[in-house]
């Protein structure tokens, strides 16, 4: 994939196939990019709202669109499905293109599931803030906007598949792999889940039983594996090195398949449902530790004696950082599942530091990097500043560790302290205000860094930028 062509004709022919290749999902691939950006710098806005309210409840208090339930699933929701799930279409389908070279089939269809998608999301989010939102957490979309978002999925899931059947090379790479598996998994488990709890509604532990089950597994067979797969791309593509080894990536792939999907039930520890359940996911969650295991030894043997070069390359140094902190992230909820440790952690704001951990520090910072990759070859302008590149990567990144930091140490206090009879609930609130302003200084980081790759993106279709190629690439 990365060895130099032979000679300069053939060297030419393979740059005609790029642009051609390019051309052809430039339309899609930048609606769905624009679009994420849009949600994240919105959905980060609330999440700004909602972590203030967390130390000071009486902030904006007024008006019945502002309170915290509301803000707080509208946040969730916008950077869940708007955010995140439009980045990894984006950079899923770029991908496709690129490893199966050939030209992406039905652009035109899929640039129309973009705005389809974007208009389940505008539905849902009004629904939520006007206040119909519903209780299931990762479903709080009202009853309008799911059946858009099922039909777009498919659809886009539809455009990849029929993309990769016609693909031109014979070889199916490790990132393919990981691509269709999420295009496989996401419309199933978003389709179950929707008719299981809204539609065709299970009840009782049965009920919180999908709802943890698909809570976890959109995050295990969605977002995860377009992260680790575009992380398989984008590290040997900068370094021009191959995967460490092919077959440790297949490994790692199919564990992921087979142990995850166990996963979700170990937040429901204590509580009415069957005792094997909640087993069985905790041995899934353990057993996660092949995946990951694989995934991190490819990774960084691919990187061996080439780390200098996040010093140069933006791309790398934002998918690195992602990449390490799948790692972290997994082993910590290998962890977090076990029964005595859930014993302080559950029910505490170490969790919402773990799924941050999780969602952002490897997800998004990997999307971001293969954004400054992708894009530039998409429009043919170069990014307009490095040093908005440098502030969006550093604000980002140590804005997610003080986040990660206060709510991971805050939380386990505030476990400890739950379990001390003697201590009063209006304590331990008290207690936790100090990591809670922590979580709100690391979410406005962020926040500078949203705002910074937003200008940036815009900059870039405005076409305020050398042209790409001219010069050393910022973001190679």
């Amino acid at each position: 994939m990365n060895s130099p062509p032979a000679d300069p004709a053939t060297a030419a022919r393979a740059a005609d196939a790029r642009r051609a290749i390019d051309t052809s999902c430039r339309g899609p691939v930048l609606t769905y990019l624009a679009s994420a950006t849009f949600w994240l710098v919105g959905g980060s806005l609330f999440a700004l709202v909602a972590s203030i309210k967390m130390h000071a409840p009486d902030w904006l208090g007024g008006p019945g669109w502002l309170t915290f339930g509301r803000v707080r699933q509208t946040h969730l929701n916008t950077v869940a499905y708007g955010w995140s799930s439009m980045a990894a279409v984006a950079a899923a389908v770029w991908m496709t293109c690129r490893l199966c070279r050939i030209e992406l089939r039905y652009a035109r269809f899929l640039t129309a599931a973009a705005w389809l998608w974007n208009v389940g999301i505008a539905v849902g989010t009004v629904g939520i803030l006007a206040g119909y939102g519903s209780s299931i957490e990762w479903l709080e979309f009202p009853r309008a906007a799911p059946p858009i978002l099922a039909l777009s999925l498919g659809m886009a899931a539809a455009v990849v598949i029929a993309t990769f059947l016609r693909r031109r090379e014979e070889h199916v790479y490790v990132t393919q792999w990981y691509v269709l598996g999420a295009f496989f998994w996401m419309p199933v488990l978003y389709v179950a889940a929707v008719i299981l709890t809204r539609e065709m509604p299970v009840r009782g532990v049965v009920q919180a039983s999908v709802n943890w089950w698909y809570a976890h597994n959109v995050l295990g067979l969605w977002v995860t594996p377009v992260g680790v797969g575009t992380a398989y791309y984008l590290i040997p593509k900068v370094l021009g090195r191959p995967v460490y080894s092919y077959y440790l990536s297949v490994l790692g792939f199919w564990s992921l398949a087979l142990f995850y999907s166990w996963a979700g039930m170990h937040h429901l520890i204590g509580g009415p449902v069957p005792a094997w359940m909640v087993t069985a996911s905790i041995v899934g969650s353990v057993m996660m530790v092949i995946p990951v295991g694989a995934v991190a030894v490819n990774h960084h043997m691919t990187m061996k004696d080439h780390f200098r070069e996040l010093r140069h390359s933006p791309t790398l140094r934002f998918v690195v950082f992602g990449a390490v902190s799948y790692t972290a992230v997994s082993v910590q909820g290998s962890i977090e599942s076990l029964r005595r440790f859930s014993e302080v952690a559950h029910f505490t704001h170490y969790t919402v530091g773990h799924a941050h951990l999780g969602l952002y520090a490897f997800f998004a910072m990997t999307m971001f990097g293969a954004a400054y990759y992708f894009v530039p070859r998409l429009t043919g302008v170069e990014w307009a500043s490095a040093r908005l590149i440098r502030l969006h990567f550093w604000s980002s990144a140590v804005g997610i560790m003080i986040y990660f930091v206060s709510l991971t140490v805050g939380g386990w206090f505030q476990g400890l302290a739950l379990l001390d009879t003697d201590v009063k609930f209006i304590q331990i609130v008290r207690e936790t205000v100090p990591y809670l302003i922590g979580r709100s200084v690391g979410g406005t980081l962020m926040t500078v860094g949203h705002l910074a790759f937003a200008v940036l993106l815009v900059l870039n279709l405005l076409g305020k930028g050398k042209p790409f190629g001219e010069t050393q690439p910022l973001a190679a």
